[in-house]
């Protein structure tokens, strides 16, 4: 839990996160989580905590810098603890920044449109960032930013995430199970994840193969076999003979069933030994976005629970709620920055809120609307409602300046 001695030390960490522009930039991160009726850029400076005209939060992001590798240590030392005992669930994932219009706009790529109609080409312009994250339980948008960085055109969101992961995963416990969706289902990934001691639960693509351990040698003439049976998700006729199944109910007391194969591998990398599991959800609609049958990969202690594990990707889904209240409520997605460094800027600057209100919320009272149940969680958004409530209070917290030697951005 969260106090107000740690909270006042987190903000004067990141203030000296700011080698430029530092007010500027401090300025910007408490008007972005006060202002919580700003629906465009230049309404954050409305602000009681930004002390400057709205023109100055375009300087800010053009002149300021940000120290990114000290950044990501802070992000990762304030990090709010797992429980004795339990798993540290980290998710990874890539979200676009449209830029269609944006023509003189440097190093965009082109962007897949999620949840379009039916069209020939659902495509977009612009930028790509990849974030990591600490997933938060139950399910909800209560996510804990740790890095995030562009996708830049010369390199994917694969490499991009095993980057991030290298960086990272010094400063994070032991206990830590990666959590990756099917964009990620990649040999290169998995092999270099083994060597990072994290353990990873990746969701598979039906096409997928896996194989047995060898059996001995015949003592026939030839090479012996390097493979056992086959395993592919699509050909029910090769899942025979798995190592286990378990059938209960997941936390809303729906019915599912857990079967899983130890010790398999794939050809590309016969080293690691991985377990396929599958999840069967008898309750599903079997759409898209929510299918019956899910297969997965776990890549760690083979004598690991492995059922709790499976049932444990629903946490994954969290990411996505913290995606849409960093571009719904703290406007990610609006600024009309002209290069990509400033847009990363701004990026950190929308993680470092996001993680305020994480770090905010044990010492915050949350403001509910009338119609709100008290009975339900109060959400990131809500709580910075009630931080704009107590204004006067954090203008005097530790890490807001005013000094008048740093009161333009530059």
């Amino acid at each position: 839990m969260t106090n107000s001695n740690t909270l006042r030390q987190f903000r004067h960490d990141i203030y000296d996160c700011f080698p430029r522009a530092k007010d500027a930039l401090f300025n910007t991160i408490d008007g972005l989580m006060t202002e919580i009726q700003a629906t465009s850029f230049p309404e954050i400076s409305q602000s009681p905590l930004f002390e400057r005209t709205w023109a100055s939060l375009y300087e800010a992001f053009e002149d300021g810098r940000i120290d990114e590798k000290r950044l990501r240590e802070i992000l990762a030392r304030y990090l709010p603890k797992p429980d004795a005992g339990k798993w540290l669930w980290i998710g990874i994932d890539a979200s676009k920044i449209a830029r269609p219009a944006a023509v003189t706009s440097a190093d965009r790529t082109a962007q897949h449109m999620h949840n379009l109609p039916e069209c020939k080409k659902p495509v977009t312009f612009g930028w790509q960032f990849s974030t990591v994250v600490a997933l938060a339980e139950p399910v909800s948008s209560w996510t804990y930013i740790l890095d995030q960085q562009r996708v830049a055109s010369q390199t994917t969101a694969i490499e991009v995430a095993e980057e991030q992961l290298r960086q990272v995963v010094p400063y994070l416990p032991k206990q830590v199970i990666v959590v990756l969706d099917r964009g990620y289902d990649s040999n290169w990934l998995w092999c270099r994840c083994s060597a990072l001691e994290v353990e990873v639960l990746g969701r598979l693509k039906s096409n997928r193969c896996f194989y047995r351990a060898a059996p001995p040698p015949t003592g026939k003439k030839g090479c012996p076999r390097k493979d056992g049976d086959k395993l592919q998700p699509k050909d029910p006729a090769t899942h025979q003979d798995p190592d286990g199944v378990w059938k209960g109910t997941d936390e809303k007391e729906r019915p599912v069933e857990v079967t899983w194969w130890k010790h398999m591998h794939v050809k590309q990398a016969r080293y690691l030994d991985v377990t396929v599991l599958r999840v069967v959800r008898p309750h599903a609609t079997n759409k898209e976005r929510d299918p019956r049958v899910s297969w997965f990969v776990w890549i760690g202690d083979q004598e690991a629970d492995v059922t709790q594990i499976a049932l444990g990707y629903v946490l994954r889904f969290g990411q996505e709620h913290g995606y849409r209240f960093d571009k719904q409520c703290l406007l990610w997605e609006q600024p009309r920055l002209r290069t990509p460094e400033q847009f990363e800027r701004w990026s950190h600057i929308v993680a470092i809120a996001h993680n305020h209100l994480v770090l905010a919320r044990d010492v915050v009272e949350a403001e509910r609307r009338p119609w709100e149940s008290k009975q339900r969680k109060p959400t990131p958004n809500r709580c910075g409602a009630g931080c704009t409530n107590c204004w006067h209070v954090w203008a005097l917290l530790p890490g807001h300046h005013n000094h008048a030697e740093n009161r333009k951005a530059g």
